[in-house]
């Protein structure tokens, strides 16, 4: 696995906009072109470019058009998994994983969250026994700081109509790392990745000064593998019961997302 110090590395930019031409077309483009500038090997998965089925079916799991079983999804999927019996699309994707030591997840903000592509590509690649479950010879749970991914890096790059304060601490619409903790903590700390913080684009309609814009995402990838990620506190060291819920001692009277980041381990 690549060390976060080495350069230049293998990374994956996933990209969900229907529109080539648009800002976001511009910024995948222009940040695809610079990372290579800078010697990394870029893989890409343009999802509208390439059609993407985002939609879980029986298939999925190794199911015929004549089988009549039911299709149960998690043990059906791990199953094909593990048998090579997946669709092609999604094995390629999972190579492109496998391949990479950082991803970029980009996509427009929409509805608070992501397109409904991105979302369908995270359901049906992200399977039981490929980017979660447990390890069938050991039993050892792969999550977090033992999840299948550790050491790979993963930035979010977003646009937003919202305004920048809109994002921050006591924002209408929520701070940013918290608007996206489903994916950041629940999706890339939960896989084992170090989950950068996240790079936006607020009042995106409104871009008077692309070349600003577009020079601060430069800028952020050129740290990829130097920036600390947020600090999430790991499952299996003693921060957490049996049941996932933070042991009284810890921080006793707060709650909300914002407990789930040790902030003794800041910088």
């Amino acid at each position: 696995m690549k060390h976060i110090d080495d350069n230049p590395g293998t990374i994956l930019w996933v990209s969900a906009h229907p529109e080539p031409e648009s800002l976001n077309g511009n910024l995948r483009r222009d940040g695809l072109a610079h990372l290579r500038r800078a010697g990394h090997e870029v893989l890409e998965s343009d999802l509208y470019a390439m059609d993407w089925n985002p939609v879980v079916r029986a298939q999925d799991g190794g199911h015929t058009a004549e089988d009549e079983r039911i299709f149960r999804v998690g043990a059906d999927t791990r199953s094909a998994h593990l048998s090579d019996a997946q669709p092609a699309d999604i094995v390629r994707e999972q190579e492109k994983l496998h391949r990479a030591d950082a991803v970029v997840i980009q996509f427009p903000m929409w509805w608070y969250g992501m397109p409904a592509i991105l979302k369908g590509w995270f359901d049906r690649v992200f399977v039981s026994g490929f980017a979660f479950g447990s390890d069938p010879l050991t039993g050892r749970r792969l999550r977090f700081e033992q999840g299948r991914f550790v050491g790979k890096r993963a930035l979010v790059v977003t646009t937003l109509g919202d305004r920048a304060g809109s994002i921050g601490p006591r924002g209408k619409t929520g701070e940013l790392q918290e608007l996206l903790f489903g994916l950041l903590h629940g999706t890339f700390a939960y896989t084992g990745m170090s989950a950068l913080p996240p790079w936006a684009l607020p009042s995106a309609d409104h871009l008077t000064d692309y070349g600003r814009a577009r020079d601060d995402l430069f800028r952020r990838l050129d740290r990829l593998y130097s920036d600390a990620p947020i600090p999430y506190r790991p499952q299996f060291t003693g921060d957490y019961t049996d049941e996932w819920e933070l042991l009284p001692h810890i921080l006793p009277g707060e709650h909300g997302l914002r407990v789930h980041i040790d902030a003794d381990a800041v910088g």
